[in-house]
């Protein structure tokens, strides 16, 4: 007998291909369909606010469009972060637009490729007798320091109507919890909060004076950024990751109830504080998530006007020099937003 055609034979049979189908099965598993990329992208905190990053990197949509994402957190209120992108520790940072701006003015060749909150996080929060800002005049403002965001906010909140700094007592406080606790004893009027002390003033019977969100005022509270040399050498791979990040957006915005599960675990939440939490995701879906996060340009010239007395060079700036729109107007023209919100 022909050994050959008994081997062929046998290979026949259907024992032998199941077997060998389970083999390639089993190969096909270990396989990633796609290669991965590995990306490090640092934030400046742990928050809800980066509900759309923590949401892509749990359900596996950065590795969709095949890049290893790796979250980690530098803190230092973004310095640290930007100081790691420069030195190419890190290859993508969330940070307040105001650092990469100034950033950028030093020399830094930092660019915004996407906005996660374009517009202030924060509320003017008063006591319930103050109604109107004209009632505001003369009174005790707390805000955390002199030259933060919070400070810059009330200046921006100022000047909408038609006020001066001198209108108002600025007191620096040093964070939202203390801003509260003089709200409550009496020291402060008002005070600039963000989330979830502003929540917890709003419960406490204090009123919403002005919300950020409900202006027409741009500051660039949190931007996504990389370098222009990163982009030169690697487009692609920020084209993906970007690509991961509009599909995280869209899966919180369809999904809230499995991102805020994804993000209370990401943030070790408790019970007790679950409700601020959904709270924060329903202000991000609703008024700051956009389907596609475009960087802001008005954004970028709010910050120029404000840094502009520390730096000279900000007068003459081009604020479209501080960002780059197209990796993200590339995937809007694809037709990848327009399905991710068609279903």
């Amino acid at each position: 007998m022909n050994n050959h055609a008994d081997m062929e034979h046998a290979m026949k049979t259907p024992a032998r291909l199941a077997l060998l189908l389970s083999a390639v099965s089993i190969a096909s598993a270990v396989t990633p369909v796609f290669s991965q990329d590995k990306l490090r992208m640092g934030l400046s905190s742990v928050s809800g606010l980066h509900s759309a990053v923590w949401v892509a990197e749990q359900k596996g949509l950065f590795r969709k469009h095949g890049i290893d994402a790796e979250v980690i957190v530098t803190g230092q209120g973004g310095t640290a972060g930007i100081s790691a992108l420069l030195a190419n520790d890190i290859q993508i940072v969330a940070s307040a637009g105001d650092v990469l701006v100034a950033a950028a003015l030093r020399g830094g060749d930092t660019v915004m490729v996407a906005g996660v909150v374009n517009k202030g996080l924060q509320r003017l929060v008063t006591k319930p007798e103050i109604k109107t800002p004209a009632e505001l005049k003369g009174k005790r403002v707390g805000v955390t320091r002199i030259g933060a965001v919070s400070h810059s906010v009330l200046l921006m909140m100022l000047q909408r109507w038609k006020m001066s700094v001198n209108d108002v007592q600025v007191l620096q406080l040093g964070s939202s919890p203390n801003m509260l606790a003089s709200l409550d004893k009496g020291g402060v009027e008002g005070a600039v909060l963000t989330i979830p002390s502003m929540f917890v003033a709003e419960d406490r019977g204090y009123r919403v004076l002005l919300d950020m969100a409900d202006t027409d005022i741009y500051y660039l509270h949190t931007m996504i950024a990389t370098t222009r040399p990163y982009i030169r050498s690697h487009r692609d791979k920020v084209s993906r990751f970007l690509r991961g990040y509009v599909e995280g957006i869209a899966f919180v915005k369809q999904n809230k109830k499995e991102s805020l599960d994804i993000v209370k675990k990401k943030l070790r939440i408790g019970p007790e504080q679950e409700r601020n939490l959904e709270r924060s995701l329903d202000l991000l879906i609703h008024k700051y998530y956009e389907n596609v996060p475009y960087p802001s340009l008005r954004g970028v010239e709010t910050v120029l006007g404000f840094v502009e007395k520390d730096n000279p060079k900000a007068k003459t700036a081009d604020p479209r020099a501080f960002v780059d729109e197209s990796l993200l107007r590339e995937i809007d023209q694809s037709g990848l937003v327009k399905k991710l919100y068609e279903r």
